[in-house]
């Protein structure tokens, strides 16, 4: 490990201890200090107690649900969470991102994945407090000026669009779902706005993403919503 090295703390709140041994294994690997908490109760408690940077969180567990823990730390609370459970429905997942979950992904799970998952996780929480100029690939927005440029090039967005560009840019890398876009912009159910979100997204990938057709910033995620990827900012960004 190089000197002076910063690890970033994980609490895993899952009561499998199967799962636990293999998460520590994988996640002290790569350099990440680890906590565990195998209920509701020792997870909120871990919380207080450690401070981790990222939580990975089970859903199915003993003492309490998941998702009503996730709710009560949302109250006082925002370190990235990261569901981590067996249950693939659409519809818990949707409530999961809509409880305040940074991210959902499903057990069995490919580790190096995972951790890319919790990189994009902590570094989104750094850039809470960062320069408000934000860099993805090509695409730079400095929030202050309100100026959008692709690959240096400015390029004009509509008030809905860059209100919708804003929304993805205080949360990039995590999934947005489709109601939560829609009460953000429109203050009303995604039922009523179904169609009109879609031709606006459509819309903001002309004026965002090298190859429209073939999205690399702006990811759907079927049945759920969408993702702003963190990509490493271009060359020519750079000169």
């Amino acid at each position: 490990m190089e000197k002076n090295k910063i690890k970033y703390k994980v609490l895993i709140i899952d009561d499998e201890a199967q799962i636990r041994r293999l998460l520590r294994m994988t996640l002290e690997t790569n350099e990440y200090k680890v906590f565990e908490a195998a209920s509701a109760k020792e997870g909120m408690l871990a919380v207080t107690m450690n401070h981790p940077d990222v939580i990975l969180l089970d859903l199915g567990l003993p003492d309490e649900s998941g998702l009503t823990l996730l709710g009560r730390l949302r109250e006082w609370s925002a370190v990235p969470i990261i569901v981590l459970t067996v249950q693939d429905s659409e519809s818990v997942m949707i409530e999961a991102l809509d409880s305040g979950a940074d991210d959902y992904v499903t057990k069995p799970f490919n580790a190096g994945e995972l951790l890319a998952r919790i990189r994009v996780a902590i570094r989104h929480s750094l850039r809470m407090d960062e320069s408000p100029v934000f860099r993805s690939g090509g695409l730079e927005v400095d929030i202050n000026s309100r100026v959008t440029r692709l690959n240096k090039e400015e390029v004009k967005l509509t008030a809905t669009e860059y209100s919708l560009l804003l929304i993805f840019i205080r949360n990039a890398g995590k999934v947005l779902t489709h109601s939560f876009i829609s009460r953000e912009i429109w203050s009303a159910p995604y039922a009523d706005n179904a169609q009109i979100l879609r031709v606006h997204i459509a819309q903001l990938r002309k004026k965002i993403e090298n190859e429209p057709s073939v999205p690399e910033l702006l990811i759907t995620e079927p049945g759920v919503g969408y993702r702003l990827k963190i990509l490493p900012v271009a060359e020519q960004q750079l000169l």
